[in-house]
């Protein structure tokens, strides 16, 4: 195992101590700055500026920070990376545009590199010893941009070293069903290589099912069937259609959590404590490596065995079986499948760039709007799509900051998150550092990342105090293209649903683990967003834009099909700005408290339904979780009606603050750091991951899906009463912090 340290200790105590400053005193008035607004404590969101804001957005100027941040490969700690981060920092330091102050604290962290000594391989070996079909260790080059010095080739992150060969089969997605299903047809499974389709399960997910069965390999390919809809020719593909061509290959992180692996709730600075790699859970067990399904096609179309489900086929143009092995009367008759993989673990120093615009009334209270800056390769639109709308979204608002025309209430953090791709590392890092300011300050977190899948409508995920900001953004903006529609009126065309409150309404998805948003909501229970613009799922079966994580991702690719004229992009940094501006700007913050009780009551309803009876049978009670909710419901009503008794009035400057502090903190109320201590940073009790079936809490659900099948007076249903009771405890915490706040 080689180790690589980029920097010494000197430039990660340097970085340590410039973003202690940074975010310490940041509220300290400076001989130089920019002329400021006449300031009121009373300061309110003013709509003149807001619209000014909406409307100085350029579309063409997004589209050339497109152009500059994907001209070349910045894989994460890479030249071109650190270049960027340079370009961040001259943007945000820009005289005539540029924010308060700019820094960009580096961290030492762990990432993994396919070695250029020794490229990773996968062969069919004959009877004899002999390589039979190899495949491709680098996607085709079709536009010239493919086959450049910096574009890494196809690799699985953190995925082990190592050079397995057996006999080949087929396991659909990898999931541990999947599996079991192979045992059930009679299949043989140890010391197989394993051929999965990504989809279904989590990338990582595949190698750790698989060495559970003892396969000794892994191979994963995107099958045209879920990606391409079905299209697989060279000429229906990309260059000439958005869809993936048949050599492009999905990389990705393996790694199974997020932040940093050697330092997991310490910042990676470099006298921090780290964990032997050796011992780190969470890397895949055995050697996996993604290839391009015109590689899979050979593979899978001379495998012999049982024929596959009729849910296991896809659109490779075969019958798809499950092996073991290939097909007699093919060429590769009694060949193996060998994996060689030379991944190496390094040591490497990757960068944040923080930008901020201090607060005229409460500095010490902060929006976040961040975005990772790193790619596989040229990463158009993952994630320079949303780098190029926060670029533009900064220099509108410095420009009118340093003309002295505004300052927003609330201080105002852009953030460039370094070394995303790579498990949230960047992002991660920071909420470790800075965990009780952040958690004691940050009003809300937005997240753009990917900006625009496609051109069709908004897709937004958050918690539901957002819900209500984020609608009345929309509602606001035009929609893109021809019609009069606003977003908000063209996105319940696309997705909706039905609400006990309001109707319908469009749907606000929740929040996984998909991005940078997950620490904040996850691990600092602070109010959080992810906002883009994307397909209609009516239209196409993909389960992402085609060309995710390859090097087909191209300025190119997104100028031609994904939002020529750059109107979504431009939408999105509207919805994106007005968001922003709401939450910085406005003396009561848009947080909805109320719309957490539709959630709660769905939540109830569906622990009653589903698992009510098997509760009762083990002499355990909802009751006090119907208690609960209620009480969660009766003190979101009497809050929602202070505010509008004090919106009403002339309210003293300290009511407005205590009232905008139990907005702020709701979200904290639902952590228990000790609910899931299985789970890495996952401590939110009602959007932790959920295993089981049942669209209920999920520390309840996932417990009670363990314990069915065990006896009356276990520990599988002691944990169920355990989960319980943490729920009920969270809500009533939750029902406290919102009661008046002398009320104890």
């Amino acid at each position: 195992m080689q180790w690589a340290k980029v920097l010494g200790g000197a430039v990660g105590a340097a970085a340590l101590l410039g973003l202690g400053i940074l975010l310490g005193h940041f509220a300290i008035p400076k001989g130089a700055d920019p002329p400021v607004p006449s300031v009121s404590v009373s300061q309110d969101l003013d709509l003149e500026i807001l619209e000014t804001v909406l409307g100085q957005l350029d579309a063409s100027r997004i589209r050339e920070n497109l152009r500059e941040l994907s001209r070349e490969p910045h894989l994460a700690s890479s030249p071109r990376d650190e270049a960027l981060v340079r370009l961040l920092l001259q943007r945000w330091r820009d005289p005539e545009s540029g924010l308060d102050s700019a820094e960009a604290p580096a961290y030492q962290v762990l990432l993994s590199f396919p070695s250029q000594e020794q490229p990773n391989r996968v062969d069919v070996v004959g009877p004899a010893g002999d390589i039979l079909f190899s495949c491709r260790q680098n996607e085709e080059n079709l536009t010239g941009e493919q086959g450049g010095p910096d574009v890494v080739p196809p690799y699985a992150a953190y995925a082990p070293p190592g050079t397995p060969q057996g006999l080949l089969v087929y396991a659909n997605r990898g999931s541990e069903e999947d599996f079991k299903e192979l045992q059930t047809q009679g299949i043989k499974l140890e010391g197989t290589i394993a051929l999965t389709r990504y989809g279904g399960v989590g990338r990582g997910a595949k190698a750790v099912n698989a060495a559970k069965f003892k396969v000794a390999g892994v191979l994963v390919y995107t099958d045209p069937a879920d990606i391409n809809d079905g299209r697989n020719l060279p000429n229906e593909t990309f260059p000439h259609s958005w869809h993936l061509p048949p050599s492009g290959v999905e990389r990705g992180s393996y790694y199974e959590y997020f932040g940093d692996p050697l330092t997991p709730y310490l910042p990676a600075h470099p006298s921090s404590f780290r964990l032997d790699p050796a011992t780190v859970s969470g890397f895949p067990p055995i050697p996996i490596q993604p290839i391009g399904f015109e590689d899979a096609k050979v593979l899978l179309c001379n495998l012999q065995g049982s024929l596959a489900l009729a849910a296991w086929q896809g659109a490779l143009g075969c019958d798809y079986k499950l092996g073991p092995g290939f097909l007699p009367d093919s060429v590769f008759a009694g060949s193996q499948v060998n994996v060689s993989v030379y991944n190496r673990l390094e040591l490497r120093n990757s960068s944040n760039v923080l930008g901020i615009i201090r607060g005229a009334v409460e500095p010490d209270r902060y929006v976040l709007y961040g975005n990772h800056r790193d790619s596989w390769v040229h990463g158009a639109v993952d994630p320079s799509s949303g780098t190029a709308v926060l670029l533009e979204l900064s220099r509108v608002l410095g420009t009118l900051l340093k003309k002295g025309t505004w300052r927003p209430r609330r201080s105002v953090v852009f953030a460039s998150w370094g070394a995303e791709e790579f498990g949230l590392i960047g992002s991660t890092e920071f909420t470790e550092e800075l965990f009780s300011k952040l958690q004691e300050r940050t009003v809300a977190y937005i997240n753009v990342d990917i900006s625009v899948f496609a051109n069709t409508t908004l897709r937004a995920q958050g918690t539901p105090p957002v819900q209500s900001v984020v609608f009345s953004a929309a509602r606001q903006i035009p929609a893109p293209g021809p019609g009069s529609l606003s977003i908000y009126d063209n996105w319940i065309r696309h997705f909706n649903r039905s609400s006990p409150v309001y109707g319908l309404v469009p749907s606000l998805g929740s929040l996984g683990a998909g991005s940078d948003y997950a620490p904040f909501i996850h691990f600092l229970g602070i109010s959080s967003m992810d906002i883009a613009y994307t397909y209609d799922r009516s239209k196409t079966s993909a389960r992402i834009y085609p060309t995710y994580h390859t090097a087909f991702d191209t300025f190119g690719y997104v100028d031609k099909f994904v939002d020529p004229g750059f109107t979504s992009h431009q939408a999105v940094a509207q919805m994106a700005g007005s968001v922003l501006l709401r939450l910085s700007d406005s003396l009561f913050l848009p947080l909805n408290v109320s719309d957490y009780s539709e959630t709660l009551r769905s939540f109830l309803q569906a622990a009653q339904q589903y698992l009510g009876t098997l509760l009762e049978q083990n002499s355990i009670s909802l009751g006090p979780l119907v208690t609960a909710v209620e009480k969660f419901e009766k003190a979101a009503v009497a809050l929602n009606q202070h505010v509008t008794v004090l919106q009403k009035g002339n309210p003293d400057p300290l009511q407005v603050r205590m009232l905008n502090d139990q907005l702020m903190l709701l979200e904290r109320t639902f952590l228990n750091p000790r609910a899931f201590p299985e789970e890495h940073y996952y401590s939110h009790v009602l959007w932790a991951p959920r295993t089981s079936s049942v669209a209920t809490f999920p520390g309840l659900a996932n417990a009670c899906s363990k314990a069915m099948n065990t006896g009356p007076g276990s520990e599988a249903w002691a944990e169920v009463q355990r989960q319980l009771s943490i729920v009920v405890t969270a809500l009533e915490g939750a029902a406290a912090t919102l009661r008046p706040v002398a009320d104890l």
